[in-house]
């Protein structure tokens, strides 16, 4: 099971390179696309600029590339994040696997006569980074990316016979990934037609569930949050068929995310996809409102001397998750010392996503559940098409709901929050919250991971470093604390040590030291 754990991390935190550049594209999809659609320039006269337009029609189509090549992306992402060294080869190792497969596919698709001349959304096919081949969408390139990841952690080292020099080490990564591309293609033109039947088959079922299933999807996700699964869990509902599929200016678009960026710059777009309010628009209520009233919670039942320490811990906690819907600071503060606290927020949760989707709220997103895209894909939008203004009564709802549930419980159980420890647990958090900073940092941290020789793969997420390790024993959870570390998650050979959205610059930090 702590193997599982160490590949399931590993596999998940590939994922964050490509999802990390969704925000700046939505960014531009979403101001661009609402501003210039016919129907906002209608609404608001002030609008009809010839500069304006020329300025949200560039801003649009640069949102709108990166949506219609996330297949090519995630493949180059995933390669990177699976890769131990010398990421760059394994980036190119998949760009060209994820072209060779599909250029075989092609190939197989004219051999046997069943390249489709027109319709292709009907016959499952599609234009690839001007390939026509088979529509495998973001799969295809997360299986490329996979692919490549792992030839490269197998042969970046190889030793090839003198004459062969040349192509040996990094050299015959691009190789060795183009003639298992051209395997590849040719399994999937036999698979994936299937594969796909098999996934709007689940998706179907998933529909069949209603308001429960869409309950079940928001407990679920949340629960997978500590582990860092979460990714992998939400993944194939926002990019596959899995979330739905639908026809937009006649192309089959599949997957909710996908969907709902189509519909953005598609001026007959009325409503927004349904599978929005189901897989999505739930995390605006719990990380707007919910969590705010979590932590107003566990500053109110802190101990009055330190309330004041408290209270700026939960404040700046509280509005990294109502901007940026980033909740692990928040919710590391009392998953570690009251786990029954965070089982009650998964189920609030995945209550929120319900009732999202009984209002159809239909606010789509980049990676998160925040102010920023609320404002974006909610408010910018239109009531019409997204209901948003629901999103206001129902959170001040949840606010309440969690800061009374939360308030009662603490107190109940006599949870050990921030500011409730005991004298001796305080004077322990005093010491290993001393910050070790600056140029002591990477230092302290690689010692407390284990040392050099103990390290195997350090990567991060939004908010966590992710760390593969040769012994998990050796792993010193107080020092880490030191280093200001909100908690740590140790499972056999994978590590999650959560810092916040700062992670990037500590994981930069850390491999600068390990250079040295």
């Amino acid at each position: 099971m702590k193997k599982f754990f160490g590949k399931a991390q590993q596999f998940g935190k590939s994922f964050m390179l490509p999802i990390a550049i969704l925000p700046a594209a939505g960014l531009f999809l979403g101001i661009g696309g609402a501003l210039s659609n016919p129907n906002t320039i209608n609404a608001y006269p002030i609008l009809d600029q010839f500069l304006l337009q020329a300025i949200f029609t560039i801003m649009s189509s640069a949102g709108d590339i990166v949506f219609a090549n996330l297949p090519v992306i995630f493949a180059v992402g995933v390669a990177i994040g699976m890769a131990r060294s010398d990421k760059g080869t394994a980036g190119l190792a998949a760009l060209i696997g994820y072209l060779v497969m599909n250029a075989t596919i092609n190939a197989i698709l004219l051999i046997t006569d069943n390249l489709a001349a027109d319709n292709l959304s009907a016959v499952g096919q599609g234009v690839t980074l001007g390939i026509q081949t088979l529509e495998s969408g973001v799969f295809g390139g997360i299986i490329v990316g996979i692919m490549a990841g792992l030839l490269h952690n197998r042969f970046n080292k190889i030793e090839l016979p003198q004459f062969l020099g040349f192509f040996g080490g990094s050299r015959f990564v691009p190789i060795v990934t183009s003639f298992a591309a051209i395997i590849l293609g040719t399994i999937m033109y036999y698979v994936w037609p299937m594969i796909q039947t098999v996934i709007f088959s689940f998706g179907d079922i998933v529909n069949a569930t209603g308001y429960i299933g869409t309950f079940f999807y928001g407990f679920i996700l949340r629960m997978l949050g500590p582990f860092g699964l979460h990714h992998i869990f939400y993944l194939p509902f926002w990019q596959t068929g899995l979330g739905g599929a639908l026809e937009i200016g006649g192309q089959l678009v599949q997957g909710t995310q996908n969907i709902f960026f189509a519909q953005l710059g598609d001026p007959e777009t009325t409503k927004f996809f349904e599978g929005t309010s189901r897989f999505m628009s739930g995390r605006f209520i719990t990380m707007m409102f919910g969590l705010l009233g979590a932590a107003y919670a566990i500053y109110r039942t802190a101990k009055p001397e330190n309330k004041k320490v408290v209270g700026g811990l939960m404040l700046s906690a509280a509005l990294t998750s109502f901007l940026t819907g980033i909740t692990e600071p928040l919710e590391f503060s009392f998953l570690f010392v009251a786990p029954l606290l965070y089982v009650v927020h998964a189920i609030f949760d995945g209550l929120a996503f319900m009732l999202a989707h009984i209002f159809q709220i239909t606010i789509g997103q980049t990676f998160s559940g925040g102010f920023i895209d609320f404002i974006l894909f909610g408010v910018l939008q239109g009531e019409a098409l997204t209901n948003w203004m629901y999103v206001i009564p129902i959170g001040i709802i949840w606010f309440f709901l969690y800061f009374f549930t939360f308030t009662f419980l603490i107190k109940k159980f006599n949870f050990k929050t921030p500011g409730r420890e005991d004298k001796k647990a305080e004077d322990d958090t005093t010491v290993q919250t001393a910050q070790v900073s600056g140029a002591e940092r990477p230092t302290a941290i690689i010692q407390a991971l284990g040392g050099r020789e103990n390290l195997v793969d350090v990567d991060n997420c939004a908010t966590r470093l992710r760390v593969t390790v040769k012994d998990g024993e050796m792993i010193n959870k107080e020092a880490l604390q030191e280093t200001g570390s909100r908690g740590v998650i140790v499972k056999g050979e994978g590590v999650q040590v959560i810092y916040g959205p700062q992670v990037s610059v500590i994981k930069n930090e850390i491999e600068e030291e390990l250079e040295k």
